[in-house]
């Protein structure tokens, strides 16, 4: 049974939504990704969901946020692109939690691999792989 909201509880969540896989180390990036957000924004709840094949799944986990009274959530889909998983199956989802959690705005970004800062992130990652001296 969640706890009723006082003064102090925090009503925005940031929600990294992957795709999930039948390996559970599969999740590791995932889960270093949330605690390295988390440390940085500690009064924020910042939380994994996944498509498929691990849980949380999205649906239960925006179904215990709205429980716990978080009414703001930011979905950022931690996809390199826009497949259709991002452009059908997240649309469903999030269409379907709006008409169940009508108090809660939920928010949705562009698929994290679609942002040129992380695209530079890649980009200067794959260099670094060169041999010296390779040009």
């Amino acid at each position: 049974m969640s706890q009723p909201l006082s003064s102090n509880t925090v009503s925005q969540a940031l929600v990294l939504f992957g795709h999930g896989a039948r390996d559970p180390a599969w999740a590791a990036p995932f889960e270093s990704l949330q605690k390295m957000i988390q440390h940085q924004l500690p009064a924020l709840q910042v939380k994994l969901a996944f498509l498929e094949l691990m849980q949380p799944d999205l649906p239960h986990l925006l179904q215990q946020l709205a429980a716990d009274g978080i009414v703001e959530v930011s979905v950022v889909p931690i996809f390199l692109g826009q497949g259709g998983h991002v452009r059908r199956d997240l649309p469903a989802l999030i269409a379907q939690a709006r008409q169940q959690y009508p108090h809660m705005t939920i928010n949705v970004a562009q698929a994290v691999g679609e942002q040129p800062d992380v695209l530079n992130a890649i980009a200067q990652y794959c260099v670094s792989t060169l041999p010296l001296g390779t040009s």
